[in-house]
């Protein structure tokens, strides 16, 4: 179970304010969806809150069962997916998932054999992840972080590359797998956020200008 506090938090690049005066709980259980349009400043705002890039004012406090967490102790406790982040595609399916897993373990029960079926690539096990399309490989970012025994979910853009059958994969996976977790969401597509039960919109954080 872990808690995000932002108090006061703003994110400046040169002169311009990406957002600020941030301040809001992030608590388990709970998912909030970042929205705004492209370029507003959602991936920005999400990285700041997962501890990626540091703020230009204001805190951002981590507590973990009660027991405060400083942030450079955060990333084993955080899964990340994201449409840019780039993935090993020089190893097979099987053998990336061996060699994450092995630094990012999997939840209670799911094996790596188990994650190709719930991923719905079994047959591409033994494939290099280079070959795989667009949309595999964003199904397996997402299993990723989905199925990590993480507490921290953060998914920027999720069903980007994914088709009709993949949203539908998203929404149900996500919904199986947020109990007890604190999930955040980079969004400005409906079909993916909108189930959370908060929404921050970047724009409301963004001084106006002089």
């Amino acid at each position: 179970m872990l808690t995000i506090e932002a108090t006061g938090l703003g994110k400046r690049y040169q002169r311009n304010w990406i957002f600020r005066g941030l301040t809001h709980p992030f608590r388990p259980g709970t998912a909030t969806a970042l929205l705004g349009p492209n370029g507003a400043g959602k991936s920005t705002l999400l990285n700041t809150l997962a501890g990626q890039l540091l703020p230009t004012e204001g805190t951002v406090a981590y507590t973990l069962a009660g027991r405060p967490v400083p942030p450079d102790a955060l990333p084993p406790h955080l899964a990340y997916a994201a449409p840019y982040l780039e993935l090993p595609d020089e190893l097979t399916l099987r053998e990336l998932l061996r060699f994450h897993t092995h630094f990012k373990p999997l939840q209670a029960g799911i094996s790596v054999e188990k994650l190709l079926g719930l991923l719905y690539l079994e047959r591409a096990a033994g494939q290099l992840v280079r070959e795989f399309s667009s949309g595999m490989k964003q199904r397996l970012k997402l299993g990723l972080a989905l199925f990590a025994a993480a507490p921290l979910l953060l998914l920027d853009e999720p069903t980007t590359n994914l088709d009709a059958t993949g949203v539908a994969w998203f929404r149900e996976q996500v919904r199986s797998n947020r109990t007890g977790r604190t999930l955040l969401i980079s969004s400005n597509v409906p079909a993916e956020y909108d189930f959370c039960d908060a929404q921050l919109l970047v724009t409301d954080l963004q001084p106006a200008p002089r």
